[in-house]
């Protein structure tokens, strides 16, 4: 497999701060773009958006996965997949029984 280079997207819309990433009420997106999309300033690394989205921990192992889904030496797509699935059912047991 060869190796993935990134390179920053300068020209990404990002948010500043205290400035929300949620519809405003009674917005709607029209499916191309939304603000929830957008990255927030100073965020470079998927813990940065974790931290700004305040995501609990089996959510952050769910994006976690769903970004390296595949791509870490360590662990393969159905690995990874089994992973996502794990946290998903123990998000859903968490808010059967303790609400949002």
């Amino acid at each position: 497999m060869s190796e993935m280079v990134f390179k920053p997207v300068t020209d990404a819309p990002v948010l500043g701060p205290g400035v929300s990433t949620q519809l405003e009420p009674g917005m709607k997106s029209d499916g191309s773009t939304a603000i929830y999309y957008q990255l927030p300033e100073g965020c470079t690394e998927l813990q940065d958006l974790i931290a700004f989205r305040d995501m609990n921990a089996q959510i952050g192992e769910i994006f976690r996965a769903c970004y390296r889904y595949g791509q870490a030496s360590h662990s393969d797509q159905l690995r990874d997949a089994k992973k996502m699935r794990f946290y998903a059912e123990a998000e859903i047991a968490r808010l059967e029984k303790y609400g949002s």
